[in-house]
């Protein structure tokens, strides 16, 4: 018989789509707890469960303490996510984490010798890997049916303005810990490697344009990938509309992501054969394509079974360290007009914080 792991979801803010997923999966998961300083939010947030939720005040002694809580969930502010983890970690809880997890390489890489020491499981928050548009892309990488990777663009174009901004933390340094490329283009270009393959040169240009905040919220980069391929990344939060899109054109097939625009991995994706291939080839090549839950529903029930065969979780630290890995070489570009070459050292300037 499956376990059913309950979880404290601590948050309620982006917390809320966290309890989504978790809705989604009754029979292996059961939220127990919403924690939250507000107490308003949190209740509300625990009339959202399934069954209901407790209300817990503070992240606290009291509340890692609970025998009764096997995963701590997290979805607080980047700039606490550090300390977060760590104490639930030493308090034997497994834990989820939203992006960004934590704000330097050097802290990922503190928080993997925490998970060695306390053979805990820590599952970074990667949701937009879970769609099934993604998944038959990944399929025709994984078989060769897509050929060599020629070109690729990751567009994130959306929308913010002065009432995102009033939420004190975010379009800050110190607490949001960067702009629009972490906190909002992370996931396609996330994406972009999950299908690709890892990065292997950077060039980046950032400015600020939208809103008068410290952090950027336009930009553009050009990456050499470990395969050869080029891709090019576009970041705006100025856009009349909103898209998220990612477009991979490859030997044999162009592959373009048509999905929702924060959830670019779903369907519908186009695939497009290219000469002398055709329709009834590709037809045949996305066949063995499997399908599934999306989103934070599909990535919590993997991570269900990793914690119950002990297999690596879903997504992994060393997945969220090339993401930030990638973030800290583009910062370091847009900073100083270099071109950053990958992997990055710990004799890296910006090991320790972008």
């Amino acid at each position: 018989m499956k376990k059913r792991y309950r979880v404290a979801v601590v948050g309620a803010g982006i917390g809320g789509k966290h309890v989504e997923g978790y809705n989604a999966n009754p029979d292996l998961f059961e939220v127990a707890v919403i924690c939250d300083r507000d107490p308003e939010r949190a209740a509300a947030l625990a009339r959202q469960v399934r069954g209901g939720a407790a209300v817990h005040g503070a992240y606290d002694d009291a509340l890692l303490g609970r025998a009764d809580i096997d995963i701590i969930d997290i979805c607080l502010p980047p700039f606490l996510h550090l300390e977060a983890i760590t104490r639930a970690l030493r308090a034997g809880k497994h834990v989820v984490c939203e992006k960004p997890l934590v704000g330097s390489l050097a802290e990922v890489d503190e928080l993997e010798r925490v998970v060695a020491e306390t053979k805990r499981v820590l599952m970074p928050v990667f949701q937009v890997r879970f769609g099934n548009g993604l998944a038959r892309a990944q399929h025709l990488m994984r078989t060769g049916a897509a050929g060599r990777v020629f070109l690729a663009t990751a567009q994130t174009h959306w929308s913010r303005g002065a009432d995102y901004y009033a939420v004190k933390w975010r379009g800050t340094r110190a607490y949001e810990l960067g702009g629009a490329f972490l906190g909002h283009a992370i996931h396609i270009h996330d994406m972009l490697t999950a299908l690709v393959g890892p990065v292997r040169r950077v060039s980046a240009m950032m400015t600020t344009r939208v809103n008068p905040i410290e952090t950027e919220d336009c930009g553009g980069a050009t990456l050499e990938m470990a395969d050869g391929s080029i891709a090019v990344l576009s970041v705006t939060l100025g856009s009349a509309d909103e898209v998220s899109r990612l477009r991979v054109m490859c030997e044999n097939v162009t592959m373009e992501g048509h999905g929702e625009v924060y959830a670019s991995s779903k369907e519908p994706w186009v695939f497009t054969p290219k000469a002398p291939k055709d329709q009834a080839w590709l037809d045949a090549a996305l066949a063995g394509a499997t399908a599934g839950q999306e989103g934070f529903a599909r990535q919590f029930e993997d991570f269900h079974a990793a914690l119950e065969t002990g297999a690596a979780p879903p997504v992994t630290v060393a997945q969220a360290r090339a993401s930030l890995e990638l973030i800290t070489a583009l910062y370091h570009s847009a900073a100083t007009g270099e071109r950053v070459s990958l992997p990055l050292t710990p004799a890296h300037p910006g090991y320790h914080g972008w």
